[in-house]
């Protein structure tokens, strides 16, 4: 089973059928608009406005699991995503990436994709740092904290993760692959 076989729901509070993306590649990221991580919007857009048009979706899911970093209403986020990084693509409804209510969209990128692999000095060295404050991470494959990415292949199917420190540009080699 992949995600794209789930429904979610939209910031508005409807339904979204994922298999509706079947045929597109996704890049699925638990966000947050107060986190020191935020600034990869930016990037993330990018890579949605150049592929785009060619299959590729970007999911974004808001959980405030990590530091209380995304407070606001999932209106409020929609719009301080718009407003300050320019964002086209969506928001969808405010999840919890880990424990009992953890969205089953997550449940299944992290049964997919456990481990997430940490490139350079310093981003390890940011990760261990953060691997201490996140609390909501108690187990081998849990998100460690906002901003971790999962790329997914056509069929719905997590074929990479990257871990919040990953700079979203660097999917671009990744995503071209699955295009």
């Amino acid at each position: 089973m992949g995600i794209y076989d789930l429904k979610v729901k939209t910031r508005k509070g409807e339904d979204f059928d994922l298999s509706s993306l079947k045929g597109k590649v996704s890049l699925v990221v638990n966000t947050a608009t107060g986190c020191g991580f935020t600034p990869q919007y930016e990037a993330i857009e990018k890579l949605y406005e150049k592929y785009h048009e060619k299959g590729f979706e970007v999911l974004d899911f808001p959980c405030n699991q990590f530091g209380h970093q995304a407070p606001g209403s999932d209106d409020e986020i929609h719009e301080f995503c718009t407003a300050k990084y320019k964002t086209t693509f969506d928001q969808f409804a405010k999840i919890d990436v880990n424990g009992e209510n953890e969205s089953k969209v997550f449940t299944i990128l992290k049964e997919q994709q456990p481990n997430e692999e940490v490139k350079g000095l310093k981003n390890k060295m940011a990760m261990k740092a953060i691997k201490k404050i996140s609390t909501t991470c108690t187990k081998k494959g849990d998100i460690v904290w906002n901003f971790t990415k999962f790329l997914v292949d056509k069929e719905g199917n997590a074929v990479k993760r990257y871990d919040p420190t990953f700079d979203p540009s660097e999917i671009e080699k990744d995503l071209l692959e699955l295009l």
